[in-house]
């Protein structure tokens, strides 16, 4: 966490100073340089400190950016006005620009990171396979979906229950389509989150039939997986159904 905390400091202050330190370099050029041009290399400022994934760090830079293109490079220079209404077009449009540009930078990490965290689904899903192709004892199975469900779905705990007969009535369930519904009635997963009062259950069947259930636990905090994660855990407990189907587990 104190590393978290340094970092983000460090960021904070990269993104006030390195664009003061910028246009005060290009102060130096400036009857060499247009202020459109110089206004394109601080835009890579800003990609630079919004590539850090933090947002307010970019809109920061942005913002310093603006500020110190006006200070150093329009007339009248060192004051915070421009009297040429093209330096105000570029001083808006930079400002524009580097606040766009790290949404985009943003947006790219969040791509990146969905692809990884896809991967990292399907990798379960080839372990169980593996699992299960390397004729490992039905217990063995059950164990390792189990752990990927909770990693899947960020809860508490999963434990298999081997009974075949209906739970309780009115028990939350997490369907094949990965809906989730408490007695009837949907849940929405994504503004509630899982049930915390009551477990989850979650059936492991195969061609229609139940060879018992997983148990979703999810107490000590809210957990809200979105609709991608839950089918990943039906296609987990699915592998564990295809498998019983063959080999029954003992209670």
């Amino acid at each position: 966490m104190r590393t978290t905390t340094r970092g983000s400091v460090l960021v904070l202050w990269a993104a006030l100073l390195v664009p003061l330190a910028a246009c005060a370099a290009l102060a130096a050029f400036r009857d060499d340089v247009a202020n459109t041009n110089a206004a394109l290399g601080l835009v890579l400022v800003v990609v630079a400190v919004a590539a850090t994934g933090r947002r307010w760090a970019g809109v920061l830079a942005a913002l310093s950016c603006g500020v110190w293109f006006d200070f150093f490079l329009t007339q009248p220079y060192q004051r915070l006005t421009i009297d040429d209404p093209a330096d105000v077009e570029t001083a808006v449009l930079l400002l524009l620009v580097g606040v766009a540009v790290t949404e985009i930078a943003l947006w790219g990490r969040r791509q990146q990171a969905r692809a990884s965290q896809r991967a990292g689904y399907l990798a379960g899903i080839v372990t169980a396979a593996r699992t299960v192709a390397d004729g490992a004892s039905a217990g063995e199975l059950i164990g390792v979906v189990g752990r990927r469900i909770v990693d899947v779905l960020e809860i508490d705990a999963c434990r298999f229950d081997p009974a075949t007969a209906p739970g309780p009535r009115g028990r939350p369930r997490l369907h094949g389509d990965g809906t989730v519904t408490r007695g009837g009635r949907p849940v929405d997963v994504a503004r509630d989150g899982l049930p915390v009062d009551d477990v989850t259950e979650l059936l492991v069947e195969h061609g229609g039939v139940v060879h018992g259930r997983y148990l979703l636990t999810s107490s000590t905090r809210v957990c809200t997986p979105d609709l991608d994660r839950r089918l990943v855990a039906v296609t987990l407990a699915g592998q564990v159904g295809a498998a019983l189907s063959g080999a029954r587990p003992a209670a």
